[in-house]
């Protein structure tokens, strides 16, 4: 070996050392999506205006439901709705004219400042799939979720580079009380991660434990005065607001916390077949959940939320990654930005019960779809299995890859003096190739997107390491990120203060499983 070669190899570290580089584990978030493509847009202005014109004829003449819930009638009476029993009509207009408070964008602040992220304008934040019952690895199968599950995907998402958010209830942890679960939930996304996370809304008691764990977080007038976290506000379609939702919509409003007031749709269940009729449903009842948050406080941060899905007309069962979705969820996001809202959709979305073909296709619909559409806050973004019944572990790291995709496509097309690459062409010329020449040698490391799980080895390469599919592969990267997990440092008083308050209120309350 000359000694030339000898330098060499010792100044570029050998092939070894650069696939250590590679393979080593590095805890980076990206920062949240900026977008520098535009938003697709299916709706012409005649068919926008023919929307929102039945949307005022449904809040006007049909009206919505707010249930058991006398103090949102008698607030509804007071802001000038006509209210007959527990249905409200609102005249046209009133609820565009309270919506003029909801700001068009707002930042939710993380304990790491650094991760804090801006919900709306041309912004994208990904967060992690929502509320399954079930989980699924290439190990265990499907089983009910437990706490230590929930642990897992808040470590995974802390770990993933292309995720923003912590999320929310990322599986529901079975094995803890239903009474009681929400505070151990909670504890998990504040200590084993530093991003933005969700709160509570399975009853307005656990809205408001969310809102005081907060406090001891962030600093109690740090929450009064700043958005510190997300809450979803279903609303059972067709325009009913039960109390539950509303209750806890009403905690986290009169604390400046933000709402996603999402209706929950299956074409052809909840909402008409066509793709104009459930828009125009969808658009009445955000009008009416967005106008309702803005009466408890103007100025509470708002998402306008469009969860949807077509069905298959022979079983029921919800489908995913259809052309109608699509269209929906296009047109929502115009409706959404006429009316001044950050928007809420999409996610990897899929009905396959295992990470397979199907799941990959259903899911690049719906990711595209969303990044297309202008979603400002994409929920169940990695993880979704079996129509949201399921989170899945290999998923969960294959989407989160995916999501890295979303990142290079909103970025755009460069056009300046680099990325005309004039002078590569001329050091090239006709006949020539790009790879040693100076323009890549500079570039190269940024120029393209680079996968952290799929394969791209020869075949023979492949074949000697076990032929692995994608899913044995996200296995592997599932078990490599977990061992290499490292908790975010946190004041050791904030800890114990929050250690305190959840022994203290699990305590006050006997177990309850329903």
């Amino acid at each position: 070996m000359t000694e030339a070669s000898t330098r060499r190899r010792a100044r570029g570290g050998g092939g070894a050392a650069r696939r250590a580089e590679r393979t080593a584990v590095k805890i980076e978030t990206a920062k949240y999506i900026e977008r520098n493509i535009p938003n697709f847009e299916v709706l012409n202005e005649e068919a926008l205006e023919i929307i929102e014109t039945n949307a005022e004829t449904v809040l006007a003449e049909i009206g919505v439901n707010f249930v058991d819930n006398p103090a949102a009638l008698k607030r509804w009476r007071e802001a000038g709705a006509d209210v007959d029993g527990e249905r409200v009509r609102l005249p046209r207009g009133l609820a565009r004219e309270l919506i003029k408070s909801a700001p068009s964008e707002f930042t939710q602040h993380a304990r790491n400042p650094e991760k804090s992220v801006v919900i709306g304008g041309r912004n994208l934040v990904l967060a992690p799939v929502y509320g399954p019952p079930f989980v699924r690895d290439a190990q265990g199968g499907r089983r009910y979720a437990t706490m230590d599950d929930f642990k897992k995907f808040v470590k995974l998402a802390y770990m993933s580079k292309w995720l923003h958010h912590s999320g929310g209830t990322v599986c529901e942890p079975t094995d803890i009380p239903v009474n009681k679960r929400h505070l151990d939930m909670l504890m998990a996304h504040m200590t084993l991660s530093d991003k933005p996370f969700m709160g509570s809304v399975t009853d307005p008691s656990r809205a408001q434990d969310s809102v005081e764990m907060c406090e001891i977080l962030f600093g109690k007038e740090f929450v009064q005065n700043n958005t510190v976290m997300t809450s979803l506000t279903n609303i059972n379609s067709p325009m009913t607001f039960d109390d539950v939702m509303m209750g806890s919509l009403e905690v986290y409003a009169a604390n400046n916390q933000a709402c996603i007031i999402s209706p929950f749709i299956v074409g052809g269940a909840m909402a008409p077949v066509s793709v104009a009729g459930t828009l125009t449903q969808v658009l009445a009842e955000v009008m009416a959940g967005v106008a309702y948050s803005q009466i408890i406080r103007p100025g509470a941060p708002a998402i306008f939320g469009a969860f949807v899905s077509s069905i298959d007309m022979n079983s029921g069962a919800p489908t995913f990654g259809t052309p109608e979705a699509s269209h929906v969820t296009y047109g929502a996001g115009q409706l959404a930005r006429r009316l001044g809202l950050p928007f809420r959709s999409a996610g990897s979305f899929c009905g396959s019960k295992l990470p397979d073909a199907q799941a990959a296709y259903e899911t690049a619909n719906s990711l595209n779809m969303g990044l297309m559409s202008g979603v400002n806050f994409m929920l169940h973004s990695c993880g979704w299995l079996e129509g949201g019944l399921v989170a899945d572990f290999e998923k969960f790291v294959m989407d989160a890859d995916q999501l890295g995709v979303l990142h290079g496509l909103a970025k755009g097309v460069a056009y300046d003096e680099n990325a005309q690459a004039m002078d590569a062409i001329r050091e090239v010329g006709p006949g020539g190739h790009y790879l040693g020449c100076a323009h890549t040698q500079a570039n190269f490391k940024e120029a393209f997107w680079k996968t952290d799980l799929l394969d791209y080895k020869p075949f023979e390469t492949w074949e000697e390491e076990g032929a692995r599919d994608t899913r044995t592969l996200a296995s592997a990267r599932v078990d490599h990120l977990l061992a290499n997990y490292q908790q975010p440092q946190l004041d050791p008083e904030v800890n114990a203060a929050l250690d305190a308050y959840v022994a203290e209120k699990k305590a006050s309350m006997p177990d309850a499983f329903t």
